[in-house]
């Protein structure tokens, strides 16, 4: 995951707020960062990036279904705010080198 964040980008990064992870079931977090969950962590945190920087803007008004990194498609809702796979951007468009971060309000998970 860091690799593919120090690249050129652009990429577009769905960021957890703290209060996104106290939402998750009790110990969740912590099973997840076991080494033996490694894959299952990595498919987590590369679902929540977009291999191009889309602006809040950019999905006013739109409904998307871009790929993530994972390759898992979001589900992306500009209609009323910004939903993102059933997690609201609480904070848009913070502007990085290779691309942009949108805070959510909760952490998004595989389909299935």
């Amino acid at each position: 995951m860091v690799l593919t964040l120090k690249g050129d980008g652009p990429f577009t990064v769905f960021a957890p707020s703290d209060d996104a992870f106290a939402k998750l079931p009790s110990g969740t977090v912590e099973d997840l960062v076991k080494p033996e969950n490694k894959a299952k962590l990595t498919k987590i945190l590369t679902l929540h990036v977009i291999p191009a920087k889309v602006m809040a803007a950019d999905v006013a008004g739109k409904k998307m279904s871009p790929a993530s990194v994972s390759g898992e498609t979001l589900d992306v809702d500009g209609s009323n705010g910004v939903m993102v796979s059933g997690a609201k951007v609480t904070s848009a468009d913070i502007e990085c080198t290779n691309g942009v971060i949108h805070v959510i309000d909760s952490v998004i998970m595989p389909k299935g």
